[in-house]
């Protein structure tokens, strides 16, 4: 499956932005969709995931309450809403699939920068 993620920009802290992960290929449905981000000299890091079906969805602790993902299966995306943004969001984010028999994710995008300024 490819993976295209859009959305990305320079926004103030407490403002909003909504990223867009398109996918290609394979059955989009069976994937759990991922997203990820990766600061300027730190590892990559989880930030949520949300199963094929949309009913479940999982954020780290640094984004709950003020993230949401949410997927389309009739439109192959996934999105993550950012609301609240901090300058410690400010990161590359990138969108990532998962098999459903699998526990890694297989398939990543290609990232946007996403940056919060104070």
């Amino acid at each position: 499956v490819q993976l295209q993620a859009s959305g990305g920009g320079l926004v103030q802290a407490g403002g909003s932005l909504r990223l867009s992960c398109a996918a290609s290929g394979r059955t989009f449905s069976c994937y759990v969709m991922g997203w990820f981000r990766q600061a300027p000299g730190k590892e990559r890091e989880f930030v949520a995931s949300i199963s094929w079906s949309g009913g479940n969805s999982y954020y780290a602790d640094s984004v709950k309450g003020r993230f949401t993902i949410s997927r389309d299966n009739a439109k192959n995306t996934v999105y993550l809403q950012m609301n609240s943004l901090k300058p410690e969001d400010t990161a590359v984010y990138y969108c990532a699939a998962r098999p459903l028999n699998k526990i890694q994710y297989d398939y990543w995008g290609q990232g946007t920068q996403v940056t919060v300024s104070s």
